[in-house]
């Protein structure tokens, strides 16, 4: 809802309000983000604007009438030269090669409209807009700000640069958002990493300080994800929190900062380091759009508003709510060495298990035996698969599973007759020795043409069979970077290749159910999820480190975005041993797939396997697209109408001295009466190794023939947790879970707790 009161704006969602008015002197003031809030006139809103008399010291007074400095202003919008020395929202040089800018309002309108942007993805779906136009006080350069109020409690905002001189104007800044807060009392929260350890949560504590999380690798990066949140010190379900995203895919720039007056400014988008771009007459240029939440029930209460929006507004609809199938990827299992023979041995056992989709990953094209040759060459090798993708898929089908493939459409190697023939299609300095990342270049996709000849070759490989999923790979960040379009423009003019393309190819064949991937996690961003509704959460299946980077992933995207693979042990990236069941129980909490050579596993694995995918079937919705909450040591997924959970333990550490586990649920109904129970589970007794002789009449020893044959025969019984109780006192007390194991006993109501044990539980309504 938006309200028009006199010189100032109310724009309200469902919970939550920003007010912002026009200052006499032409700025536009911000006044409030936060819990919603009434106001009928524009005086109550003038409560509160701030009062002054004076500039403080030695600050810069707008104009010789100005009472203020408008660094001591909370603002809309700000750029460089009128006084205010925080990070600025534009920067732009003139013709006459000077940068100060003056915008200043010029008139407002709103409607119910929500319209694309020309060059890059932005939300859709029903919301209120509000246009403001600003115009440069010197220069014929209109700056506006578009404001989407989308009733899930999220505002997103647009910044666009309309140049109508005749000279050229060079844009060297074009943020998306900048919003000013009264006080200092926050927490600036980055999620940072690197290649397989994604999403490192770090808390910053504001002061006088400027903090930056920012890319400049020419991908929104595992380095430094483009979700940002500044919290006034919450906890998970109660506080505070700002949330914080881009719709973009390449360099960003989230800069935090506290002025000397103990003000916060957040700004938020592409990247000025590496980026100027060159406005001709009568062009405009579009910042990506940024998102905005805030929720007053800590971060879980944000997790819920980021994860309803994503998938209402930024997820494609024929994909929003549709249920993902559950997937074999070849790449574990077999990496480069794929044939014929050992690709259909693989989908047969996994259509015998349940699974139903056999995705062929890298190695299937021609001359592709390692990383260093055949990328861009997209066509199938023979020696490999002598009759074709056609009849392999054809083949698969029949089995009852679908079909999916791997390609990497934006690089090539040098080894290749793709580069042979277009050597000045790739991103490079000719003349110079270039830094490869594994073997191959990025293809140039600042160049129409080169856009226009990838989206003919992948065409005609999405035609050639039926496919029913595409990997969607980029296992390379950029470097060397040089093109024939102005310097400084490379970076964006690529991304904006890249949507083109994803665009084109997406709605060519709305069939295929695409994932992103780039290095795994190397570009999780809203700008690919509004073409792929999901995305390879990381290149590290080990179940303890995927748990901490799903669990960063659940801040600020909804588990039906990330795609989790149960795989083979020694994990193939940490080397770690981890169990099978705690390996599907953390997978499980999102997109479910598996990277293991199905094959080589005993029959206990197999059919442990088989269990854990109707357990996935059964629950698939609620995996897939329940609210998602953290608790403590795990996770729930609830369905909307608060009847049926599933909740998690993972325990990755045995401590002796903390026993005791209280498993509180959360968001279930308060007033309802549910059904609290475990998945029943077995154990391999060579688990407890030599401890088997504490019970067994005759002395086994550890490993050997028959310790190994009384396995087969004799499990242990895990614990079975049974409870009927109300919404309010599993939440608000919990569950005191049966007593782990502590070197004095076991039987059916101990809980076998070794290193990485989890548990799932089911909570289900009952009349009982």
């Amino acid at each position: 809802m938006i309200k028009v009161l006199g010189s100032a704006f109310l724009l309200s969602t469902n919970n939550t309000s920003y007010a912002m008015r026009v200052l006499p002197t032409g700025q536009l003031e911000h006044l409030y983000y936060g819990q919603r809030i009434e106001a009928d006139k524009e005086e109550d809103l003038l409560v509160l604007s701030e009062k002054h008399a004076f500039p403080l010291g030695n600050q810069i007074a707008y104009d010789e009438e100005s009472s203020y400095s408008l660094e001591n202003m909370r603002l809309e919008y700000s750029g460089y030269g009128k006084g205010d020395f925080r990070e600025p929202l534009v920067e732009l040089v003139f013709p006459d090669h000077t940068s100060t800018t003056d915008f200043l309002f010029d008139y407002a309108t709103y409607n119910k409209e929500k319209k694309p942007l020309h060059t890059l993805p932005s939300s859709h779906g029903e919301c209120d807009h509000l246009y403001i136009r600003l115009k440069e006080r010197n220069h014929d350069v209109d700056l506006i700000l578009d404001y989407y109020i989308y009733e899930e409690d999220v505002i997103t905002r647009t910044t666009k640069i309309i140049n109508h001189m005749k000279e050229d104007l060079i844009v060297e800044r074009a943020m998306s958002l900048c919003l000013d807060f009264e006080d200092d009392q926050f927490e600036f929260i980055t999620f940072n990493g690197g290649w397989a350890d994604e999403m490192h949560k770090h808390i910053h504590n504001l002061s006088s300080a400027k903090i930056v999380n920012a890319s400049c690798m020419g991908t929104s990066s595992s380095r430094a994800q483009n979700f940002v949140m500044l919290s006034r010190f919450a906890k998970e379900d109660e506080g505070e929190v700002y949330g914080f995203n881009l719709i973009y895919s390449g360099n960003h720039k989230e800069v935090v900062e506290v002025s000397s007056t103990h003000k916060t400014r957040i700004v938020t988008g592409i990247n000025n380091e590496q980026f100027s771009y060159c406005l001709k007459s009568e062009e405009v240029f579009e910042a990506p759009e940024a998102i905005m939440g805030y929720s007053y029930a800590g971060f879980n209460g944000l997790s819920n508003i980021f994860h309803r929006f994503v998938n209402e507004h930024i997820i494609k609809k024929e994909w929003a709510y549709k249920e993902r199938p559950i997937l074999i990827n070849s790449w574990e299992a077999m990496y480069f060495n794929v044939n014929e023979k050992r690709i259909l041995s693989l989908a047969k056992e996994a259509s015998e298990m349940g699974i139903e989709l056999f995705v062929l990953d890298d190695g299937w094209f021609k001359g592709r035996a390692d990383d260093t040759r055949g990328l861009g060459d997209w066509e199938v090798d023979r020696k490999k698969l002598p009759k074709g993708l056609d009849h392999l898929s054809r083949k698969i089908h029949k089995m009852g599973i679908k079909f999916g493939i791997w390609v990497e459409p934006e690089m090539t190697n040098e080894n290749s007759d793709y580069y042979r023939e277009h050597p000045d299609w790739v991103i490079k300095i000719d003349g110079q020795m270039q830094s490869l990342g594994r073997h191959q270049y990025v293809i140039d996709l600042s160049k129409d043409e080169v856009v226009d000849d990838m989206i003919s070759r992948m065409t005609a490989l999405f035609s050639s069979c039926q496919i029913d999923y595409v990997k969607w790979d980029m296992n390379r960040v950029m470097s060397d970077v040089f093109s024939t379009c102005r310097k400084g423009e490379v970076f964006h003019h690529y991304i904006c290749g890249l949507y083109r393309m994803m665009d084109t190819l997406t709605s060519r064949f709305p069939h295929i159910l695409f994932e992103g991937c780039a290095s795994g996690g190397n570009r999780f961003d809203l700008g690919i999820l509004s073409y792929f509704p999901q995305i390879w959460a990381s290149d590290n299946t080990d179940s303890w480190c995927r748990f901490d980077i799903q669990n960063s992933y659940s801040y600020g995207y909804p588990q039906s975005t990330f795609t989790n693979h149960v795989s083979g042990v020694p994990n193939h990236q940490t080397l770690r041993v981890t169990p099978l069941a705690a390996r599907f129980h953390v997978a499980a909490f999102g997109l479910l797939g598996y990277e293991v050579n199905l094959l080589d596993l005993s029959k206990k694995e197999k059919e442990d396997i088989k269990q854990q995918i109707i357990i996935y079937k059964k629950q698939r919705a609620l995996f897939q697209f329940g609210n998602m909450y953290r608790v403590d040591m795990g996770w729930m997924v609830v369905d909307e109408k608060r009847s049926r959970a599933v909740g998690m333990l993972f325990k990755p550490i045995n401590e002796l001295s903390k026993k005791t586990v209280v498993f509180k649920c959360k968001g279930l109904d308060p007033l309802k009466r549910y059904h609290f129970y475990n998945q029943k589970m077995t154990f391999d007794i060579k688990e407890m190794g030599s401890l088997i002789n504490t019970a067994s009449p005759i002395h086994i020893k550890q490993g050997s023939l028959s310790h190994r044959v009384i396995s087969k025969f004799v499990h242990l019984q895990g614990e079975e947790e049974d409870h009927y109780a109300s919404g309010s006192l599993l939440m608000n007390a919990g569950v005191f879970l049966k007593q782990g194991f502590s070197a004095t006993g076991f039987n059916e109501d101990v809980r076998f707790d070794p290193d990485f044990f989890s548990r799932l539980y089911f909570i289900e309504e009952s009349a009982l």
